[in-house]
């Protein structure tokens, strides 16, 4: 589980809708790689994502499509959406976690509270800078799938 801080300042994101990362974005070649890492791992799907504009993309689970727990989603009432990513020209990440866990991660500097929460469990990602962020950004999202999954009955 990703304990160390992300270094520098946070980038600046939007104050109005829809949330999103306004600087610091990933560079188009790592923005892919996080791309296709996300969609090879085991058990997810993509789609389009029912709550975010149309660049984006949608992280469903294979197996798990209903959700059982609506703070367990971006998109409560519909298809289970635990995260979703961003466009290139955002590169930042949506995704649901605990909320203690994303407390942790706001201050260790990797996310901010997502603006339109309904739960406290929504939050904002940043997009990684280097290889070294990428690796950390792509463990948080296991940790949301992670989650989403543990909503099974």
């Amino acid at each position: 589980m990703l304990n160390e801080p992300r270094l520098g300042a946070r980038p600046k994101t939007s104050e109005d809708g829809p949330h999103r990362q306004l600087d610091q974005q990933a560079p188009a070649a790592l923005w892919g790689e996080l791309v296709a890492q996300v969609f090879g791992l085991e058990g997810v799907v993509e789609g389009i994502s029912q709550v975010s504009p149309p660049s984006s993309r949608a992280v469903f689970l294979a197996d798990m499509a209903a959700e059982v727990f609506p703070e367990r989603s971006l998109a409560p009432g519909r298809r289970l959406e635990p995260v979703h990513l961003h466009g290139v020209e955002d590169t930042s990440i949506h995704l649901v976690l605990p909320v203690e866990r994303g407390e942790e991660l706001v201050v260790l500097g990797w996310a901010e509270p997502h603006q339109y929460a309904d739960f406290g469990t929504e939050f904002m990602i940043y997009g990684p800078r280097d290889e070294a962020e990428l690796e950390a950004v792509i463990s948080i999202i296991e940790e949301s799938l992670e989650f989403a999954r543990s909503g099974r009955t």
